[in-house]
């Protein structure tokens, strides 16, 4: 399944990438030195930090998609910078727990 298809299956809203395959698990955490030692490789973070040093925990984990969620968006740097390293950028407007359950389901339902 790609990024694409997890964001439309659960409702995100994709703002950039999107065809690299997720093949790791759901991640959520808002400290970026967990996420660069924990995060599974090829799969999805949850998070409300939007920043370009978010853009590099993603790309030090290996995560295919990152997901801002609380309705949180990036700005145009953190986005061209997702795009640059292929890593899917997208937004759910519901807390990072609600997002990372409904994209776990659709993951094991695959």
């Amino acid at each position: 399944m790609t990024a694409t298809e997890l964001c439309r299956a659960c409702g995100f809203t994709l703002l950039a990438g999107g065809d690299r395959e997720l093949r790791g698990g759901v991640y959520c955490c808002d400290l970026l030195s967990m996420v660069m030692g924990r995060a599974p490789a090829d799969g999805v973070w949850f998070t409300v930090m939007a920043n370009q040093n978010t853009v590099v925990a993603a790309l030090m984990a290996d995560v295919a998609c990152v997901v801002l969620t609380e309705g949180i968006r990036p700005d145009e740097a953190m986005l061209a910078r997702a795009a640059a390293e292929n890593i899917a950028m997208a937004a759910a407007d519901c807390p990072s727990y609600e997002a990372a359950r409904r994209a776990d389901e659709v993951l094991r339902a695959k």
